[in-house]
């Protein structure tokens, strides 16, 4: 492997710890006109959408610090989408964020699961 490996290094990363915690992969990718979902999975009752952020350095800052309200916007309005496509109605979900962090250790990337971004 590289110094930098590919985009979908991270999310294969953020798929086996989510899984690690118990969260059921059912997607991956969802992408509609405005608007994709890295990961969408199960979480006990709820249904999560899953951002995936990765930085190899910190030039430009954090991983999770390159979420903006235009960004949470977009997944908030895929989201409401996905719902409607899987009849998802008036049950709970909510949009959660895994920073994953290459900048220390390549090998050994920090990752962080941050639940429920929209309610910062």
């Amino acid at each position: 492997m590289d110094n930098k490996p590919s985009g979908n290094y991270g999310e294969d990363l953020a798929c086996k710890y989510l899984k690690d915690l118990g969260y059921k992969i059912l997607e991956r990718n969802y992408r509609i006109r405005g608007g994709e979902i890295d990961i969408v999975a199960k979480d006990k009752e709820y249904l999560v959408f899953v951002e995936v952020k990765a930085r190899w350095s910190h030039e430009y800052g954090l991983p999770s610090e390159s979420i903006t309200p235009w960004k949470i916007k977009a997944l908030l309005k895929t989201a409401a989408f996905y719902c409607v496509k899987i009849n998802w109605k008036d049950r709970p979900y909510r949009i959660d964020l895994v920073s994953i962090d290459f900048a220390e250790d390549r090998k050994k990337p920090e990752i962080e699961l941050i639940k429920d971004i929209t309610s910062y």
